[in-house]
């Protein structure tokens, strides 16, 4: 099954976490993917519009805003090495999504309240959820690069997303998978003012001083499909 849209807009929060950590916490098959010994961890917050099956007009697509938890990850699938995201949860304000469960988009969407205010090249961003999950990010468009990220420059943390187009979300026994084929891809850099994400401010997952931010951006206009992989099987430990 491939769904057709365009992202209008996706702002990605990029943390680096203690590869302890993330190993800990990771399912098997999944193994952080490193950057200068540093897993990559962090939030997708994507708008989507004109969302169908392939072959369908635009006229009938879907619009929302999401937002999903990634985690870069590395896995060996016969004899093969492969990249993309673990995504342990994902957050919608369409009903739609969250009801189908999982039909339309992998994995289970919890409903959210998206606010948004975009002007002037200023992105303010956030949702709460019905279990009180939150992320709010304040930010804006720039050409300054962190100098404390682990990645050498924009060009390099492009790759590293690019590469990682394949994500996937716990459903009960399985992972559901998802490839994101991007027509064009091309990101520009945030310079962040504020972000609070209570998933990775969660002590008991992520211990004080595990994580620390990276780097933020930005996404626009970018015709898409998203193709359904087949389920892979979670493996106990």
């Amino acid at each position: 099954m491939k769904i057709k849209g365009i992202i209008d807009r996706r702002i990605l929060i990029n943390y680096q976490v203690d590869k302890e950590v993330l190993e800990n916490y990771l399912p098997v098959p999944f193994k952080p993917k490193l950057v200068n010994g540093k897993g990559i961890a962090g939030i997708c917050l994507i708008r989507l519009k004109e969302i169908r099956p392939k072959g369908l007009p635009k006229q009938i697509g879907i619009s929302s805003e999401n937002g999903a938890h990634r985690i870069a990850v590395e896995w060996t699938e016969n004899g093969i090495q492969k990249e993309g995201v673990y995504i342990p949860r994902r957050d919608t304000s369409s009903k739609l999504n969250s009801l189908a469960g999982g039909t339309i988009f992998p994995g289970i969407h919890h409903l959210a309240n998206f606010t948004v205010n975009e002007k002037n090249n200023t992105y303010e961003v956030g949702f709460l959820s019905n279990d009180k999950t939150s992320l709010s990010i304040k930010a804006k468009e720039t050409d300054n690069w962190n100098k404390e990220s682990v990645f050498k420059n924009l060009q390099h943390v492009s790759n590293f997303f690019e590469d990682g187009s394949i994500g996937y979300s716990p459903d009960k026994n399985n992972f559901d998978g998802l490839e994101l084929k991007a027509y064009t891809w091309k990101v520009s850099l945030l310079e962040v003012e504020n972000v609070n994400s209570s998933f990775f401010e969660n002590v008991s997952i992520f211990p004080k001083g595990s994580v620390k931010f990276d780097n933020a951006l930005l996404m626009k206009d970018i015709e898409h499909e998203w193709v359904k992989l087949k389920k892979k099987n979670q493996i106990t430990r």
